[in-house]
């Protein structure tokens, strides 16, 4: 999980707002929305950090606060995410992210500045996600099914062949700068990259 910077909202958002009578089950320009929150993801689930892309089928439209708890925000920009399928049609053990998640609630939102989601969460050499917060490390397991084997898997795989492509030797702090700056700022990030830049954070502490 990393965290998201919100952008403006499609026209056709703020458009559909204004009329009368409207939600989101009649705002017709989803695809709009989808690019929306692809591009200000560069292209990664808010959650899981897979690739996702701004089509039906690749992607869903994820409520932060769920429509049917919270109508009032479902056509709040702030409140959507974009996300992966999540295992959609698979077993709920299989399902993750905005799938499993259904209509529970998150403690901290990745577009949420004040959550500070990358704060909150860390990375094991195993490919384990986990949070020193209780609460959020219980829904990152049991809400999100961020440690689905196939994801630790993957998050291991994209560490491990970080590490494998460094040069032999003790590295200065300015390589391991260059090499954060690499990953936190590239335009169209690796999937799971929020792995490696919480590895090189950790070790530039």
């Amino acid at each position: 999980m990393r965290a998201i910077q919100k952008g403006k909202e499609p026209h056709s958002l703020t458009q559909h707002r204004l009329t009368s009578h409207t939600d989101y089950c009649n705002y017709v320009e989803k695809d709009e929305l989808r690019a929306s929150l692809v591009a200000e993801q560069q292209g990664l689930c808010c959650y899981c950090m897979q690739r996702i892309h701004p089509q039906v089928g690749s992607m869903k439209i994820e409520h932060w606060h769920c429509r049917d708890l919270y109508e009032a925000e479902q056509l709040n920009y702030a409140n959507l995410l974009g996300a992966c399928m999540g295992n959609e049609g698979q077993p709920y053990k299989q399902q993750h992210c905005d799938t499993r998640k259904d209509n529970e609630e998150l403690s901290r939102n990745p577009a949420n500045p004040a959550h500070r989601v990358e704060e909150w969460v860390r990375y094991l050499g195993n490919g384990r996600i986990e949070s020193s917060d209780p609460q959020f490390d219980r829904e990152l397991n049991e809400v999100l099914n961020l440690n689905l084997p196939f994801l630790v898997n993957n998050r291991k795989a994209v560490i491990d062949g970080f590490t494998r492509s460094l040069p032999p030797g003790t590295l200065s702090k300015a390589v391991w700068q260059k090499k954060l700056k690499e990953w936190s700022e590239a335009q169209e990030p690796r999937e799971y990259c929020g792995v490696v830049i919480y590895w090189l954070r950790k070790k530039l502490r």
